[in-house]
């Protein structure tokens, strides 16, 4: 049967990189492959746009550095899309779903970052921030409401929108899938050369720092530890990170924003992916980091409870133990390398291959 035309709209993408970006490329490339066409409806930016993406006029968000707002337009490149698909719930996610209602055609949304998260950045104290969390999580059920169908990237969001957002309508969980193709271990040498990175145990992250990743525990959790902490990536708390890096006896590098692929060296790097981000809806870069090989110590919270698996994946710790994420740290440590072999023996499971499985099957459920 002929894959449907999908057009898809996103207000974060290239050249941001972060997990939503990740998704909507590598589901659009995986779905060319399968002879299918999905256009990628974004906010202008520096990305010069390949065929079948189509940026719209687009606005910096003034509360929250490389995060713009597309003005929400119908490019004339998906106006004979067959199903729509809203990876936001903002602008262009709002603009999804006027072309699906025009075109008479289904609209298919995904629930990536619970839309309370970006509270923080917008207000002042914390009543203000109670009132627009509270205001977030109805627009959120509102929106998500009129979908045909919502995608979850794991079974613990799925859980969130069903009894605490108090969604009514379908929920299907597509976990949103590594390229393992791309992450897979390879040698460290060069990377340790290039960023100038010492022998011994290393502990690190990559990805957003967001206040609400909880990033500085790393830090914390890894004081009186013989190990080197590396932070990739960057975002609003970069500033607040290095403050808590510059009081404290532990040797944290910072590594800055790494291209994609530089990621795989990272992740081999790695003895440890530590993950204290009590907010994930699937925690991607904790799997990326499974199929380099690397054991993940992260918190019981969220999609995490789901992603690691103790003794398989790596181990968890209870939501605010630091001493417990330190034992944790030193668990993975001590396993490493059975942790190792497990994580690699999982590589087809956690594939993209799988989830495209699982999104054509979603999408012919709601045609």
């Amino acid at each position: 049967m002929a894959l449907p035309h999908v057009a898809t709209f996103t207000d974060t993408y290239l050249p941001t990189v972060n997990g939503v970006t990740y998704t909507v490329q590598t589901w659009r490339d995986r779905w060319r492959d399968r002879g299918g066409r999905m256009g990628v409806v974004y906010p202008k930016s520096d990305h010069d746009p390949a065929d079948n993406e189509y940026p719209v006029r687009s606005l910096p968000f003034p509360f929250y550095e490389g995060f713009r707002l597309g003005m929400p337009q119908i490019p004339n490149g998906v106006r004979d899309a067959e199903l729509v698909h809203a990876h936001t719930p903002f602008s262009l996610g709002m603009a999804g779903q006027r072309l699906a209602g025009k075109l008479d055609i289904p609209f298919v949304a995904s629930y990536h970052t619970p839309t309370s998260e970006y509270a923080e950045y917008v207000s002042f104290n914390g009543a203000v921030e109670s009132a627009v969390r509270s205001s977030a999580e109805s627009y959120e059920r509102w929106f998500l409401g009129r979908a045909d169908t919502v995608i979850a990237p794991s079974e613990r969001a799925a859980t969130h929108l069903r009894e605490s957002i108090g969604l009514d309508t379908t929920v299907s969980v597509v976990p949103n899938g590594v390229d393992t193709t791309v992450f897979e271990p390879v040698d460290t040498a060069d990377f340790r050369d290039r960023y100038d990175l010492p022998d011994g145990p290393i502990v690190g992250y990559t990805g957003r720092h967001g206040y609400e990743k909880c990033l500085a525990d790393i830090i914390t959790a890894c004081e009186g530890l013989d190990v080197t902490v590396v932070l990739g990536g960057d975002g609003p708390a970069r500033e607040t990170l290095e403050a808590t890096a510059e009081h404290s006896d532990v040797d944290v590098r910072f590594l800055g924003f790494l291209d994609r692929a530089e990621l795989p060296e990272l992740y081999s790097t790695l003895d440890v992916f530590a993950f204290p981000s009590p907010v994930e809806t699937q925690g991607l870069v904790a799997l990326e980091a499974n199929c380099c090989g690397t054991p993940v110590a992260g918190v019981d919270a969220g999609a995490l409870s789901d992603t690691i698996e103790d003794g398989e994946t790596g181990y968890s710790y209870d939501e605010g133990d630091i001493d417990g994420f330190r034992r944790a740290i030193e668990r993975v440590l001590d396993d490493q390398i059975q942790l190792r072999e497990r994580c690699l023996a999982r590589r087809d499971v956690i594939s993209v291959e799988h989830a495209i499985d699982k999104l054509a099957d979603v999408y012919a459920s709601v045609l």
